[in-house]
């Protein structure tokens, strides 16, 4: 391995935990909100375990539903926070991400 190699590798080290961190920390945060929210909502604790048969249908598919979405959303929404902090401190966004293109226009070096 030459010595270019070494700083691209260490960046990768450095992303992935920070991306890593930031996941976990959006998916606690998340998790607490929607406890709470459905604590607020509903006057009890939400289901421990969904697939427990004492748990009522509608709780648990509500509960995986809510909890799941809330819990994806913050995750991303950390993620890009961390992507954007990163990016504004090393010049370059982390390994692995690039400049995603959406446009709808056909590209015309393919058509």
């Amino acid at each position: 391995m030459s010595k270019h190699d070494e700083p691209a590798k260490d960046s990768s080290k450095v992303w992935s935990i920070f991306s890593l961190a930031a996941a976990l920390l959006g998916a606690t945060v998340a998790r607490k909100t929607v406890t709470k929210s459905w604590q607020a909502a509903t006057g009890k604790n939400p289901p421990a375990n969904p697939a427990d048969p004492d748990v009522q249908m509608w709780e648990a598919v509500l509960w995986a539903a809510a909890s799941g979405m809330a819990i994806q959303i913050a995750r991303m929404l950390f993620s890009r926070k961390a992507a954007n902090y990163y990016a504004k401190s090393t010049g370059h966004l982390p390994p692995g991400l690039g400049k995603d293109d959406q446009s709808t226009k056909a590209d015309p070096a393919t058509t």
